[in-house]
């Protein structure tokens, strides 16, 4: 088999609101968190909550998008691709970061999902954004599923 594939793709709430900066060519570049949970059982049978964090980056449009939609608690689809970067740190040591590189995001959740920045959709509407788009969000879609989305443990 000819080729490779790196896509990561998750479900998750974000930790705190996007940090948006700008390269000095004026891109803007978005920082955030989300995480993700996992439910299994430990040693003596009982269940255990884990979470994954899981760092963010997006650029350009979509980094602009995250900043103006996306707040702490947030849920959020996002699906992108693994980038490890590796720098110094102010002490000379070596270090090394795993990261997701956002190409889209979906904004999910229902009533009282991080209110404020993303007040301008309505309760249980996805937008999707990528980095591709040319201009602003697209209007409001209904999202797909269940109800039972208040059922999420967040």
């Amino acid at each position: 088999m000819a080729g490779s594939l790196n896509k990561v793709m998750l479900i998750g709430h974000l930790g705190k609101d996007p940090e948006i900066r700008y390269t000095g060519s004026g891109t803007a570049v978005a920082n955030f968190s989300i995480a993700t949970n996992d439910r299994r059982k430990n040693q003596q049978g009982e269940w255990e909550d884990h979470t994954e964090w899981h760092d963010i980056v997006a650029f350009g449009k979509l980094a602009d998008i995250c900043g103006q939609y996306l707040a702490k608690g947030r849920q959020v689809f996002i699906e992108g691709r693994l980038q490890t970067r590796k720098w110094q740190d102010k002490q000379g040591q070596n270090r090394k970061t795993t990261e997701i590189i956002a190409a889209n995001m979906t904004m999910l959740g229902g009533r009282g999902d991080a209110p404020g920045k993303g007040a301008p959709r309505g309760p249980g509407k996805a937008a999707p954004a990528s980095n591709d788009m040319d201009e602003a969000p697209p209007p409001d879609e209904p999202m797909g599923g269940s109800a039972g989305d208040d059922d999420i443990p967040f």
